[in-house]
């Protein structure tokens, strides 16, 4: 059988001492370059360059090839060692002791230098670049490189995850910037271009077509992908997709391998959603996403038959959050998605993608199919940074948030499988928590002694301007307090 494909977000070309690549980095360090005083004249703006029976590939690198910039990165990243803390515990090293047993499988965690590479490109004059969020993510220092082999420390204005992507800007003025398309008018067969650095080989240009448009990835429904056979590789992440006129469509940002490189099959960021994430981070340092708070899946014919639609798409809605936005507009579950704001929507991904690039707050004219019959109702999309919900709808608020953990009440039936009367249930454990070795599937049963039955009464334990707390812990049937800072 033939080995599964696996997605590559992170195309940032990695050279690590001695260790294989790893997430949780430092947070990046905003630095700031001496103001330059000298007034230097903005270059003349980039014309199409015609169109003909072939691209002109030469042409398109020789006018871009100074746009293109080079990003180096200088960070931390933490490692876990088969030793946790050393080989000390202070449970003593007997297998038949479950506090030992629990203790051993805390993770022991350190830091250990790291170096990375990835490509971006400037949007203006003035310094401002755009790249992928997941290139810099972590990183403590972030150089810039350009063409001349000038180099400039970047400050990291903001990264946006959901959508991959960073804006940085250098302290330097009278840079070449690139020429934004409309990655909108892109269609199936066009010709592109893409430069970047992959492996760290500067200036590397490579072509291909688009070969699918809108394109949903597994786990990634923020992003209307552009699908490629240009050839993109590690370092090659953050750089730009021209097409045939010289414009940028695109930011290369992954790729589907079975090896870790290239196969034919790659993916960039359109430049229209990338511009929109631009334009907030300048001037407000974060992007916003909207939410509808629903659980959707495709349509297919059998599915269309028994919702007695004329044909098999559409966002077929599996579960409404309570008090979503879904919720408060009206949204049933059972209902069939069939525009959005008056966009035809054809499968699940097509939603995900409108819904999460309307600002929260704004109002969604929503056509769907209810019962055989259909109807337009009217939402006020809520906000995806706002909503981390439980399944019963309880949020995880401040207290998951400063501890890195995402929670809900225990069920009757886990109450009762656990032998407490109460507790919560970490379904997500990231920073303090993790590295505090709690996982997914702990139970939560005390903050500094005190029981803990609802996320509302751990939230005011939580909540009260202390640096770290002990949480009551219990995994199977051990129980151990473990110390968490709070962030």
């Amino acid at each position: 059988m033939k080995a599964p494909t696996k997605l590559y977000a992170g195309l940032a070309a990695a050279g690590l001492f001695g260790l294989g690549a790893s997430a949780g980095w430092m947070a990046p360090s905003l630095l700031h370059a001496a103001p330059v005083t000298t007034t230097v004249p903005a270059p003349a703006a980039k014309e199409p360059i015609p169109l003909g029976t072939a691209p002109n590939y030469h042409a398109i690198v020789a006018q871009n090839r100074d746009s293109v910039v080079g990003i180096t990165i200088e960070g931390e990243m933490k490692v876990s060692s088969d030793q946790p803390f050393g080989g000390w515990n202070p449970f003593g090293n007997d297998p038949n002791n479950p506090f030992s047993q629990f203790f051993q499988q805390i993770p022991h965690q350190r830091q250990m230098p790291m170096h990375a590479q990835g490509s971006g490109f400037i949007v203006s004059p003035d310094g401002l670049i755009l790249t992928n969020a997941h290139v810099v993510d972590g990183a403590k220092e972030v150089t810039v490189k350009l063409i001349d082999h000038r180099e400039f420390k970047a400050k990291v204005l903001g990264t946006d995850k959901t959508s991959d992507i960073a804006v940085l800007k250098i302290d330097a003025h009278g840079l070449p910037p690139v020429r934004l398309g409309n990655s909108d008018s892109l269609g199936v067969g066009d010709y592109v271009l893409a430069i970047g650095a992959p492996f760290g080989l500067e200036e590397t240009a490579t072509a291909g077509i688009v070969s699918a448009t809108g394109r949903s990835l597994p786990g990634d429904g923020a992003v209307p992908f552009i699908q490629t056979d240009a050839a993109v590789n590690p370092g090659n992440s953050g750089g730009p997709l021209f097409d045939s006129t010289g414009a940028v469509v695109g930011i290369n940002s992954q790729i589907y391998t079975n090896s870790g490189g290239y196969e034919g099959v790659s993916f960039a960021i359109p430049i229209n959603l990338a511009q929109n994430i631009e334009q907030q981070i300048v001037k407000t340092g974060k992007a916003e996403h909207g939410r509808l708070g629903i659980e959707i899946q495709n349509v297919n014919q059998s599915l269309a038959k028994s919702f007695k639609l004329s044909g098999p798409s559409g966002a077929l809605v599996a579960e409404v959050e309570p008090d979503s936005a879904a919720a408060h507009a009206g949204i049933k579950v059972g209902d069939v998605i069939e525009k959005f704001n008056g966009a035809s929507i054809a499968d699940a991904g097509q939603l995900s993608v409108r819904v999460n690039g309307t600002a929260p707050g704004d109002k969604a004219t929503i056509d769907l199919i209810r019962d055989g019959k259909p109807m337009t109702i009217t939402a006020t999309i809520g906000s995806a940074s706002a909503a981390v919900l439980a399944k019963n709808g309880e949020s995880a608020g401040p207290a998951g948030a400063h501890l890195g953990m995402k929670l809900r009440p225990l069920t009757p039936d886990e109450r009762s499988q656990a032998g407490v009367s109460g507790g919560l249930m970490v379904m997500e454990a990231s920073g303090h928590a993790a590295d505090a070795g709690i996982q997914q599937g702990d139970v939560v049963l005390a903050v500094n002694g005190t029981p803990v039955a609802s996320v509302a009464q751990m939230q005011k334990l939580v909540h009260n301007g202390e640096s770290q707390v002990a949480l009551l812990i219990q995994r199977g049937d051990t129980r151990i307090f473990v110390p968490v800072g709070l962030g």
